[in-house]
């Protein structure tokens, strides 16, 4: 494993909105995998220097091959959180992202997890190798 990977970590701050909320007026479950996802594409662009549009214009995407979320406080409407994300390990052909998030201000844990992530050829569909200049890129 690269020595550098899991050392830097991003965060993004983020608001629980209404439409997050479920029937036991809490953020559904569903919503967390969806917080990562955003934080890691304004994340791309701001902290790794590679936009999600300049990543599927190269021709890739990400493709989540799996997702793990532990869930250890929920969060309601208005809550404030931080989205903290960092690549822990780097595959031939993807990745695998660990995150936090910590209900603000107080820090407290909201959950944790992992996601691995394939790059896929957008013309394909199917996986691709990390180029070199893309793996430089994620070595921060």
């Amino acid at each position: 494993m690269n020595p550098t990977l899991g050392r830097t970590k991003f965060e993004t701050e983020l608001t629980v909105r209404p439409d997050d909320i479920d029937m036991n007026r809490h953020v559904h479950g569903s919503r967390y995998f969806d917080y990562v996802l955003a934080a890691r594409y304004e994340q791309m662009a701001r902290c790794y220097q590679m936009s999600m549009e300049e990543f599927t214009r190269a021709g890739f995407g990400w493709f989540t091959r799996t997702a793990h979320v532990e869930y250890k406080r929920a969060l309601v409407l208005g809550d404030r959180f931080l989205v903290q994300t960092w690549v822990q390990e780097m595959l031939a052909d993807g990745v695998r992202v660990d995150f936090q998030m910590r209900k603000q201000p107080a820090g407290k844990l909201v959950c944790d997890g992992y996601f691995y992530y394939t790059m896929v050829s957008l013309q394909t569909g199917r996986a691709e190798p990390i180029p070199d200049w893309i793996r430089a890129k994620y070595a921060i």
